[in-house]
């Protein structure tokens, strides 16, 4: 979530009157994240997230809202989108699509326990399983092929130490074989600030909500797993901490069996989502897009990740 298109509030308050959530309150810029413009609103009637799309087509957005209003209506903890006056969730503005959804109530959690692992692992596994009779299908924007693709993007950029990184873990992903892997709808950036925590009056922490599902699409669900492993679980130095790991794994593994053929994968599905960050943000790096209020997340902390990763991994439950 960044600002790269600013919206002014005598806009807002005119684009609002198509919506039935009441009068423009406040407006307010969000700084985190990379890709789109995001803003918090305050009407009378309630407290919204406003996205503005900066690069994605507006044909591809459907499949996001409507995954989202899909897992709202199964009880997921996730921002529902607002429909308009003529029933529709995606709108115009400032020349950018644009979607309103509710603004879910909790703070992140940047330095997560065992017990919180352990209700992420459960989450993940209700949301794959959700998904599992999702009637749309879009793949995975940052699926093989687009992690293929920007590797030669950036790969100039690149010290020669890490182009050869680079050259063996696009050669080694290429002989990666998907096909028996189970696969659905996935989040795909399930990090620590995407989840919400409701805190309870005894100091008990549970998922209040699940935000930024656009980078969601059809994968193998195993590679949704080990993107959020990579995060939750990592020490400061990137290795993976073993009762993190456990907690999370197996509470998934409660709610959906790991098959045999995703065991097998699962080493080479956890250097495919630290590729596939390492990636992202070389991109972010090295072809930057003007913009407002950005954040540009450092490559190295996924290069060194995938280098950890290629090492060695514990096995799944």
């Amino acid at each position: 979530m960044s600002v790269f298109t600013p919206v002014p509030e005598s806009v807002l308050a005119d684009w609002l009157t198509h919506y039935a959530i009441g009068r423009l309150v406040e407006l307010k810029g969000i700084s985190a994240g990379v890709q789109n413009s995001n803003f918090f609103v305050t009407t009378t009637l309630g407290r919204y997230v406003l996205t503005l799309f900066e690069d994605t087509p507006r044909a591809e957005l459907p499949y996001y809202l409507h995954l989202m209003a899909h897992l709202a209506r199964h009880g997921l903890p996730v921002p529902a989108p607002i429909a308009n006056r003529d029933n529709e969730y995606l709108g115009t503005l400032q020349d950018r699509p644009a979607v309103l959804v509710v603004r879910l109530s909790g703070d992140s959690i940047m330095s997560p326990g065992t017990t919180h692992c352990a209700r992420i692992g459960a989450m993940l596994a209700g949301l794959h399983l959700a998904g599992q009779s999702y009637g749309r299908r879009q793949e995975n924007p940052r699926g093989a092929a687009w992690r293929a693709a920007t590797a030669q993007a950036v790969r100039s950029f690149l010290p020669a130490g890490e182009q050869a990184l680079l050259d063996a873990e696009v050669a080694f992903q290429a002989s990666v074989d998907t096909a028996a892997l189970p696969a659905g709808a996935i989040h795909a950036d399930l990090f620590r600030d995407n989840v919400l925590w409701d805190v309870d009056d005894t100091g008990d922490a549970h998922v209040g909500g699940v935000i930024d599902f656009y980078f969601a699409g059809y994968d193998a669900l195993l590679f949704d797993v080990a993107v959020t492993v990579n995060d939750w679980c990592a020490a400061p130095d990137g290795t993976l901490d073993a009762a993190r790991c456990a907690a999370l794994l197996e509470a998934y593994h409660a709610e959906r069996p790991f098959t045999d053929a995703e065991r097998a994968a699962w080493p080479a599905m956890l250097r495919a989502a630290a590729f596939r960050f390492w990636m992202s943000r070389a991109a972010d790096f090295h072809l930057p897009r003007p913009g407002e209020m950005v954040l540009v997340k450092n490559p190295d902390e996924y290069r060194d990740i995938l280098r950890l990763r290629a090492a060695g991994v514990p096995p799944l439950p």
